[in-house]
């Protein structure tokens, strides 16, 4: 989700929520992380990374995702964090099944060096204190080379507070369908919660994976892509409530509208990175946006033309103008419900540095494992 969930997303999805986030809080519903923050970009105070790390004030739990290869590296930004009070949550990205991750040894490739994976974790609850941290992962590199069991049971002797487990490999990146049957293997093994991800397209599909795993909550990635209104669903679904939202067409503009007004909101606040950028905020808010049309319209009975336009927009005004020739009566399309949104690749060789998988006890870091750069 690098290039996604930035703080005018997140405060997106919260007011389209129908909780306050007070009474989320209470009642244990929705946390919105942060994109992928590296902890080499964090300590050594990238303008880009620290502004990705902004929060609004709205948020309660603020929820910081990193990543890190090294140790040392990881003690260092989590303490980082504690000390200059940057967050109230750290979730450890073992789950990244990106190329440009794996052939470093990070991400999804990491557990199977499962020393270095236990003394990252390691590092990251000691410099943590009282600040939960958590663990997100993957089944393992791919069937020949599974790692998740023992993963899980190394991040709770670490005593990390939950194991979230994307039901695929990193071989079948975001194809085929998640294995939720290894969520249930998971939560079978291990007594911290564990939280089920993939293929949660929809607030139905996350209570069926409650009830078919026993999990302990669900994890949402690509199934807000274009539908941030479905926070609100699941926390009507987690409360017994059967409404969900179906917004028309018009009510979809009106969020889009929402979306790249707080992007230029969010963006206009960083003046000395826009003018090293030589782009007005308002510019760089709406390019940020065009990722986000097709995903909102997918379904959606709009014109190629008009598509075209609104995938590039360069001002609010012009988005205004493109959003009201949309037919606003045109009804949601409930084609496109339960169906995948965002990236759906096919299987692939994972990208690994030269002899990962020879021994599974090395815990060299591998030489220009770290990341200087984070988000999308």
């Amino acid at each position: 989700m690098a290039g996604i969930t930035n703080l005018p997303f997140r405060k997106l999805c919260r007011e389209l929520s129908r909780f306050t986030a007070r009474k989320q809080r209470r009642e244990g519903a929705g946390i919105y992380v942060c994109e992928m923050i590296t902890t080499v970009a964090l300590t050594e105070r990238n303008p880009k990374t620290m502004r990705l790390i902004e929060f609004d004030p709205e948020e309660e739990v603020r929820s910081l995702q990193l990543y890190g290869v090294d140790p040392a590296g990881m003690r260092e930004a989590v303490r980082m964090v504690v000390d200059e009070d940057l967050a109230d949550h750290v979730d450890l990205n073992f789950g990244c099944p990106v190329p440009k991750v794996t052939r470093r040894g990070g991400g999804s490739a990491l557990p199977w060096k499962r020393r270095l994976f236990r003394e990252i974790v390691t590092a990251a609850v000691d410099a943590a204190g009282d600040l939960p941290v958590t663990v997100k992962m993957r089944k393992g590199i791919d069937d020949d080379h599974l790692t998740y069991r023992e993963a899980g049971l190394i991040a709770q002797d670490a005593g990390v507070a939950w194991v979230a487990l994307h039901g695929r490999t990193a071989a079948e990146r975001y194809s085929g369908v998640a294995d939720w049957e290894a969520i249930a293997d998971l939560k079978g093994r291990l007594d911290v919660p564990v939280l089920g991800n993939g293929d949660v397209w929809e607030a139905d599909d996350a209570l069926r994976m409650v009830a078919e795993t026993g999990c302990d909550g669900v994890v949402v990635g690509r199934g807000c892509l274009g539908r941030p209104w479905l926070f609100g669903d699941l926390e009507a679904g987690f409360n017994g409530r059967t409404e969900r939202r179906m917004p028309a067409l018009g009510e979809v503009a009106k969020v889009m509208g929402r979306h790249a007004a707080l992007l230029v909101e969010w963006l206009a606040g960083a003046e000395s990175y826009e003018s090293r950028r030589n782009i007005s905020a308002e510019e760089h808010g709406c390019k940020e946006f065009r990722k986000h049309v097709a995903w909102y319209l997918k379904g959606f009975p709009v014109g190629g033309e008009l598509r075209r336009a609104l995938s590039m927009v360069s001002s609010l005004n012009e988005l205004e103008d493109l959003l009201g020739k949309l037919d606003a009566a045109a009804p949601f399309p409930e084609s496109t419900i339960g169906k995948p949104r965002g990236r759906t690749n096919s299987p692939g060789k994972v990208t690994l540095p030269e002899g990962w998988l020879e021994d599974r006890d090395d815990r060299t870091v591998p030489v220009g494992a770290e990341i200087d750069s984070s988000g999308g």
